[in-house]
């Protein structure tokens, strides 16, 4: 029977986010509607919902509608040599199921994976669970949660079959930079080893711009065949209530062995979906919607740097270059604090919520101390979020115990 670890963060997101004052724990973009993604589009006399009330509702297409599959191979084809055919994505129910079937297909017992940590804890826990050996590639926050190529050249083994990176980062909102992706995309290919990028917060980048050399383009488009990459709409794109994910390749027998493997669970996204992610991706929406968030992501950001600023006595951080998320670490004179404690008495006395980084991105002695805070919500829900953690750093968080060393085993 296979066994997969409990999901630690998606738990303590389900027992809270609906309970929260202020929801400074979600991780995707503020949530649109249909009506507002009409307001951000050139193209305002189509309704993708009015154009469906006639349509019979039947399972679709079954990898994704031609439009859709078009609109974002036309996407990944941006600035690379060769057009990536709509054929090599597959449409997906959210990036989660993206990031599983990719895993189910190129994984299984006897392999070796080495994954970018931390990360989504989906990303080491499933191939764990089908029987994988997981090396974690530890990304340190001294080192401004980069990743060191020569430590990744000492975790490749024989058998190592695959290689996950998440960029931009969940939880630290770090990146991945153009160097050390090629750097990756050399070492794989000289072992023949795929590498799977979750690459959901893309192109949420506020923090570097594409001018920057060190701008770090799409897995997908430095040439090696055997690179997969995942996506969908809910993180940059303001729409998870759609549930639209996608995996792209540009060796075309991973998205048939993926397609194989989908048939056994949702065998479509919905037709509904389907349409509305293709109004939101295509040139006349899509730049104007990323325009939005990358703006409300370069905005909060500031906010929630001015209020870490003002109190250093008490939290650090490396400032995210991307994404919407933030890992921050609350001490007391320099001891970690227990941040379960502090994110479960937060939200039960002033509604405001974070995730705790050791519950919820590695366990056990990991990041203790650590919270993730989403910061890329709407910018009042933050401004006041951080008004409440203002007073209850100021009255309450005395009360919070700090983490004891345990004692070393004679």
């Amino acid at each position: 029977m296979v066994k997969i670890e409990e999901f630690a963060v998606e738990q303590w997101m389900d027992k809270y986010e609906l309970t929260a004052k202020y929801n400074t724990a979600e991780t995707c973009c503020a949530s649109i509607s249909v009506d507002d993604l009409r307001e951000l589009s050139e193209d305002r006399e189509t309704n993708p919902l009015t154009q469906l009330q006639s349509t019979k509702l039947t399972y679709g297409a079954i990898r994704g509608s031609d439009k859709l599959r078009q609109t974002l191979a036309n996407l990944y084809s941006v600035k690379t040599p060769t057009a990536l055919p709509k054929d090599n994505v597959l449409i997906t129910a959210g990036a989660i199921q993206a990031n599983f079937l990719a895993l189910y297909t190129l994984v299984g017992p006897g392999d070796h994976v080495i994954c970018h940590y931390p990360t989504y804890q989906q990303l080491y826990s499933v191939p764990a669970s089908l029987g994988a050996e997981v090396s974690l590639w530890k990304s340190k926050e001294a080192d401004g949660w980069n990743i060191d190529i020569e430590e990744l050249q000492g975790l490749i083994r024989p058998n190592t079959k695959l290689i996950i990176i998440n960029n931009p980062q969940n939880p630290t909102g770090a990146i991945v930079p153009r160097d050390t992706l090629e750097d990756l995309v050399d070492i794989a290919r000289a072992s023949s080893i795929t590498i799977l990028a979750d690459e959901v917060y893309r192109p949420l980048f506020h923090n570097i711009s594409p001018m920057d050399s060190q701008f770090p383009p799409s897995l997908l488009s430095l040439g090696y065949e055997n690179t997969v990459v995942t996506g969908s709409t809910s993180k940059a794109y303001s729409l998870a209530g759609i549930r639209v994910g996608w995996i792209a390749s540009r060796n075309r027998s991973i998205i048939e062995a993926c397609a194989s493997s989908r048939d056994y669970t949702t065998i479509s996204v919905g037709q509904i979906d389907d349409a509305i992610a293709s109004y939101a991706l295509a040139p006349e929406c899509i730049h104007n919607l990323l325009a939005r968030n990358i703006e409300l992501g370069r905005t909060n950001l500031a906010i929630l740097e001015r209020f870490i600023d003002s109190h250093r006595w008490a939290c650090d951080w490396v400032k995210p270059r991307a994404g919407t998320t933030a890992f921050v670490r609350f001490n007391k004179m320099g001891k970690p604090v227990d941040d379960v404690v502090f994110c479960e008495k937060l939200q039960e006395q002033r509604g405001v919520m974070f995730v705790p980084g050791s519950r919820c991105f590695g366990g056990g002695e990991d990041f203790q101390g650590y919270v993730r805070i989403g910061y890329a919500c709407e910018t009042e829900v933050l401004e006041k979020g951080l008004e409440a953690l203002r007073e209850f750093m100021d009255e309450d968080f005395e009360d919070i115990p700090v983490i004891k060393k345990k004692k070393a085993v004679q």
